[in-house]
Formats: structure tokens, C-alpha cells, sequence
């Protein structure tokens, strides 16, 4: 019985394949194909929220747990800034916080919620390493060279418990109802094509 030959001899051909294909350029059809499941899961949260700031009935209790109250959340109520806001001489934002990173994609009807994160120095927790900075720094870049636009900007929820444990139940509460792309706890569910860390 004679052995079959080596089709890709010491690997040379499979360990140049898999180089080149890091350098293949996502087209713009993958991008927007991406965008379009995110946002048809996050479409109707948005829809729910189209009636603008929450409700709340007098005859009702406010919502207390924290998935009442990332029911009840509308993202749109906060205002949106730029994401380079931590250069500003002063931060217009203080203390405890919740901050969320979206992009309004042109060819949809509602944004894309990317990124839920909780601090307790909203002034600070953008300066520095952030590993959602790396993924928008992917995310634009990609887009960028499918010849699409990025519409990116971080919106902060101060009035969020100062406690750390509650705000991070919050946070959770966020993630698990908008599952947004770009956090740990989501990011394999939407297999994130320009995701910076190895698969």
C-alpha cells in the first residue's frame, strides 16, 4: 500500500493561505449582512421604545429589578457625544455610570446598540486600553474600506446606582436584553467578522 503525498507540503502553501486571508478586505455585502442580524434582533427594542421617554403609571410600582428596568430603559433618551468626548479639557460626566457605544447605520431604520460598559469614574474609564476601543478601531476601519459609513458615538447614564454590584447587574440586565457585539459575554453569537483577538 503506498502513502498518500503531502498535499501542502511543510505547510508552507496552508500557513501562506491563512496569512493572505487576514489580508483580504471584508466587502461591503458581508458588512452589511452582519449589521442586518444584529439589527433584526435589536429592532424590535428599539420599535418598543418608539413612544420616546419612559413611561412610568402612577397607579404601577416603578420598575425595580434590573431587567424591569433595562425593559424600561430607552437608549435614545440619552444624549450622544463623540467618542473621542475624553479629550475634552473637562468630561461632562462624573462619577458612577453606565455608557453605551452605537452607530446608525444609513441603510437602517433604528441604530446599532455595540457596546453596554458600567464605571464608576465616567471621566476616566475611556482614557487608555479599552477592548471596546479595538473593536470600534476594527469595526471603522472595516467599513471604511468597504466604502461605507460609521456614524459611531457613546451615550452616558449617570443616574445608575454608585454601588458597584447593582450597576453591574444593570449592566448585565443591558447586554443580555440588546446582546451588543462587541461585549464578552455576546461577541461569539454574532461571530464579529473584524473582531481584533484570535478565534
Amino acid at each position: 500500500m503506498t502513502r498518500q503525498g503531502e498535499l501542502f507540503a511543510n505547510g508552507h502553501l496552508g500557513s501562506s493561505a491563512r496569512a493572505n486571508a487576514v489580508d483580504l478586505p471584508l466587502q461591503a455585502s458581508q458588512l452589511l449582512e452582519w449589521q442586518s442580524r444584529l439589527s433584526a434582533h435589536q429592532q424590535p427594542l428599539w420599535s418598543n421604545q418608539a413612544g420616546g421617554p419612559m413611561q412610568v403609571s402612577l397607579f404601577a410600582s416603578s420598575p425595580e429589578t434590573p431587567d424591569e428596568i433595562a425593559e424600561a430603559f430607552n437608549p435614545l433618551q440619552l444624549t450622544p457625544q463623540a467618542l473621542s468626548f475624553w479629550r475634552w479639557p473637562s468630561a461632562p460626566q462624573q462619577g458612577a455610570a453606565l455608557y453605551l457605544v452605537t452607530d446608525r447605520p444609513a441603510g437602517l431604520a433604528q441604530p446599532l446598540l455595540l457596546y453596554v460598559g458600567e464605571t464608576g469614574q465616567a471621566d476616566r474609564r475611556w482614557k487608555g486600553e479599552h477592548d471596546c476601543k479595538a473593536y470600534l478601531a476594527a469595526y471603522s476601519e472595516a467599513l471604511l474600506k468597504a466604502g461605507l459609513v460609521c456614524h459611531t458615538s457613546i451615550r452616558f447614564w449617570l443616574d445608575v446606582p454608585a454601588a458597584i454590584q447593582p450597576r453591574r447587574a444593570l449592566e448585565q440586565a443591558l447586554i443580555q436584553r440588546w446582546r451588543p457585539p462587541f461585549n464578552k459575554e455576546t461577541r461569539s453569537r454574532w461571530a464579529t467578522p473584524f473582531q481584533t483577538d484570535p478565534a
